[in-house]
């Protein structure tokens, strides 16, 4: 009995020795006292912004606290604030804090008078900047189109990962400046009223993602955006042409074409119209020259409604053509409102364009239908003559032959 209550009194020994050495050893941790740690921030939030970030944070219960530091870049910059409390219950605390760009840690301690801090509490925050702004790119523009009640901007598609939110097109109507915002969801846009020709000024604004408190946007900017013009300066440009005179197949076009007498070659008073129909439509520029019905320098043009603002331009035209080899006929663009050039002054045209003449004499193939086009370019406003010149020999059947579907005329 007497060994047992020896083994107890030994055990009891040496668990107070233990229990005094883990004290001792502990007190090395708090020489100066008891650790005291201050309120902590709750619900620290970053909202991203442009080279800056918005800290948001609550501060619930302690009324000691008197600064608030929150550092970043592994504590190599901070920013640190004067804090005095202004409600018994929670304060809501939120700065704005410059930051470099990039994606931060933030670490937000607070502290009392008497120097004790929090525990730690670390936030994710982004701030945007150069490297952001290099990923921006103006909304594209796929085409301009007109129609009675105005410009349509016809939107492409936008890669929506670098946070586009809408885009603002800046235009005049009768002078005065207008702008309109467009959605980045919409496809097109209508600029009530007016005939817009390019350049066409916007911008595109972005917003990089849901919790940043700025925005950026592009330059605003002119865009060469490419518009088909032909019915601001043409008219009667099929397809399905309007005529004037008709005799049952063949006559003249109508205004605004003007047809020379060496273009009547049926006759004298009908020639560069035929009803045949082709393409699905009745009604095309024509000359034929079966019956020994030459066309010698003949003329068929128009000149533009107004003269056409600089740029760069394209004129096209879908046509077949049984054009024999011996024969001519050149699609013309040339400068000024007095017409069209002859054979031997087309050099000084401001564009041209042959139409297929590869059919042997006195033969109908090998045919060809295509389309050609003529570029050009304005250096300042100009009226423009557009038309057809024709040098084709008529000695007898079959003739020459050739159809002018459309004509159309687009600014790049």
């Amino acid at each position: 009995m007497k060994n047992v209550q020896l083994i107890i009194v030994l055990l009891l020994s040496t668990g107070i020795i233990c229990s005094c050495s883990k004290w001792d050893g502990f007190k090395k941790y708090i020489q100066d006292g008891e650790i005291l740690y201050t309120g902590k921030m709750d619900s620290v939030k970053i909202h991203s912004g442009k080279e800056r970030i918005q800290l948001y944070g609550l501060l619930k219960s302690d009324p000691k606290l008197s600064k608030i530091v929150i550092s970043w870049d592994n504590g190599a910059d901070s920013a640190a604030y004067d804090y005095v409390k202004q409600y018994a219950g929670i304060d809501t605390f939120i700065r704005i804090i410059p930051v470099s760009e990039g994606v931060k840690s933030f670490k937000v301690i607070t502290y009392d008078g008497a120097g004790n801090k929090s525990v730690d509490v670390f936030a994710i925050g982004t701030s945007y900047g150069d490297g952001f702004r290099k990923r921006m790119a103006d909304r594209p523009v796929t085409s301009l189109t007109y129609s009675d009640a105005g410009t349509t901007v016809n939107w492409d598609v936008m890669d929506l990962s670098t946070g586009p939110k809408y885009t603002e097109v800046q235009y005049n109507d009768n002078g005065s400046t207008k702008t309109v915002t467009v959605p980045i969801t919409d496809g097109s846009t209508l600029l009530p009223g007016v005939k817009l020709v390019p350049p066409l000024y916007y911008r595109t604004i972005f917003r990089p993602d849901a919790t940043c408190i700025d925005t950026f946007a592009t330059a605003l900017q002119p865009h060469n955006v490419i518009a088909d013009v032909t019915g601001l300066y043409l008219s009667n440009t099929g397809p399905g042409f309007a005529r004037n005179t008709f005799d049952g197949r063949w006559g003249t076009l109508a205004p605004p074409w003007i047809t020379n007498a060496a273009a009547k070659n049926k006759g004298g008073v009908n020639g560069g119209y035929t009803s045949d129909s082709r393409w699905g439509y009745s009604g095309q520029i024509c000359w034929e020259t079966w019956g020994s019905t030459p066309v010698v320098d003949g003329k068929i043009y128009q000149v533009t409604s107004a003269p056409l603002p600089a740029g760069t331009y394209t004129l096209s035209f879908q046509y077949y053509s049984e054009i024999q080899s011996n024969s001519t006929v050149h699609c013309i663009v040339a400068e000024g409102g007095g017409g069209i050039p002859s054979l031997p002054g087309l050099s000084t045209a401001l564009g041209s364009a042959a139409l297929y003449n590869g059919v042997p004499a006195g033969a109908t193939a090998p045919s060809m239908e295509e389309t050609r086009s003529i570029d050009f370019i304005l250096t300042e406003p100009k009226l423009m003559s557009i038309g057809f010149l024709g040098n084709i020999v008529g000695n007898g059947n079959p003739g020459s032959y050739f159809v002018v579907r459309n004509i159309t005329l687009v600014k790049k």
